[in-house]
């Protein structure tokens, strides 16, 4: 099933207007449309059970007062019926979900929302959301719940219902007419993955509480939600080898190649600055050299299903290496990663970061980590992989192997770097 664009207005204002008719009007209301429900509250339904008693009692008495009476308790009835439907005529929205996402962090799902009547203000809406892991490595065979037993199906739906979240936002002002609003919903994803956000139904109970009025909607965004941080422990390796010629890296430091002048600030030395700059530019500018590249670290991770049996430790595996990665490429450190048996990919750039955690954010164990591939060397700390590791870098790769029962480790050349 294809999603509609999340950024695309929806709603009933959204929908392209028709030619007014009278039988079109009163087919809508004999037949609504899909996914809009008109259901009486409680005090609704004690106006109806009173409507029918007061009528019972009219045309036994023939009493014109109590017609009077029935024929105003009914037009409440429609009333509250026709303004629900003006109240909700004219209105739409767009869902608004920012990426990225982190399994255990807070996150902010936006629905701005406008109305197109020229006149009439909206009162009282309440906008219901779900959200749901999108399972996309399994894949389950339908079955028929009329031979399963009662218990079986009824575990299967409470299974399915904590898996989602729910949340239910009230419009907290009026919607005035040709205005806009925004509600937000606070949503905290447990696990990564794909989560798929969807608004369920738009509810009023406008204008006197007797009727209430949903409308299902077919919004919805997928999201990436990345592996959530992890503390772990580092460990005092050999000093990492660097890289032969004094490779520079595009950043400040103290090397020796220039990169840009700046402004002079307070407690810079008086040796960086650039007199002639300077004079030309009537200001006080210093010299800001490149870094020189220190030890740099390539991650390779192998997701091998019978190394990684427990789904608690492949989690964990998998937090840490994001983790690392993202320490690492803020210190300058990350030359590059790889998964399994796919190409080497070198990160020298946010962007090149993001798509790696987005692969983190779907992985999963599989039977052949590394493939058939044949590659020109091996990583070294790296024993059982047949001579086919790809070759990230030729030092400092940094593998992963479980630890006890729970816990994973980082090996750079055979010596632990870090665990949790």
């Amino acid at each position: 099933m294809s999603l509609p664009d999340a950024a695309e207005w929806m709603g009933p204002g959204a929908r392209r207007r028709r030619r007014f008719t009278w039988s079109a009007l009163l087919w809508s209301m004999v037949y609504p449309q899909r996914g809009h429900r008109i259901l009486p509250t409680i005090p609704g339904t004690v106006l109806i059970g009173l409507s029918f008693g007061i009528g019972t009692a009219a045309y036994n008495s023939s009493s014109n007062i109590l017609f009077i009476t029935l024929s105003l308790l009914l037009a409440c009835l429609i009333l509250s019926g026709v303004l629900s439907w003006l109240n909700l005529k004219g209105v739409t929205w767009r869902l608004q979900l920012t990426p990225p996402l982190r399994a255990g962090h807070d996150t902010v799902v936006a629905l701005e929302l406008r109305n197109a009547k020229r006149f009439l203000p909206t009162y009282g809406l309440w906008f219901e959301f779900t959200a749901r892991a999108v399972e996309t490595a399994r894949v389950q065979r339908a079955e028929s719940t009329v031979t399963a037993r009662g218990i079986d199906v009824r575990a299967v739906f409470a299974n399915a219902d904590r898996a989602a979240s729910h949340g239910r936002v009230p419009l907290a002002s009026r919607l005035d007419p040709s205005g806009e609003g925004r509600i937000e919903w606070t949503l905290k994803p447990e696990r990564r993955g794909v989560l798929l956000v969807e608004l369920a139904s738009v509810g009023s109970l406008f204008p006197f509480g007797f009727l209430r009025k949903d409308v299902g909607t077919e919004l919805a965004a997928k999201a990436i939600v990345w592996p959530a941080p992890i503390e772990y422990r580092r460990h005092g390796i050999a000093a990492a080898r660097r890289t032969a010629g004094g490779e520079r890296v595009a950043r400040a430091g103290a090397g020796g190649d220039l990169l840009a002048l700046r402004r002079y600030t307070t407690g810079d030395s008086h040796r960086l600055i650039h007199w002639k700059a300077s004079a030309r530019t009537r200001q006080l500018l210093v010299r800001q050299f490149a870094a020189e590249s220190a030890e740099g670290y390539s991650l390779w991770l192998r997701t091998d299903a019978g190394l990684w049996v427990q789904p608690e430790q492949f989690e964990v595996l998998v937090s840490l290496v994001a983790t690392l990665a993202e320490d690492l490429f803020r210190a300058g450190r990350l030359l590059g990663v790889a998964i399994n048996g796919e190409a080497p990919v070198p990160v020298r750039r946010v962007y090149d970061l993001e798509l790696f955690l987005d692969k983190l954010a779907v992985l999963g164990p599989v039977e052949d980590a590394i493939g058939g591939g044949e590659f020109a060397a091996r990583a070294p700390g790296v024993a059982g992989d047949g001579g086919r590791a790809p070759m990230v870098a030729k030092q400092n790769v940094m593998t992963f192997a479980p630890e006890g029962a729970r816990g994973v480790a980082a090996y750079v050349d055979g010596q632990k770097a870090a665990s949790a």
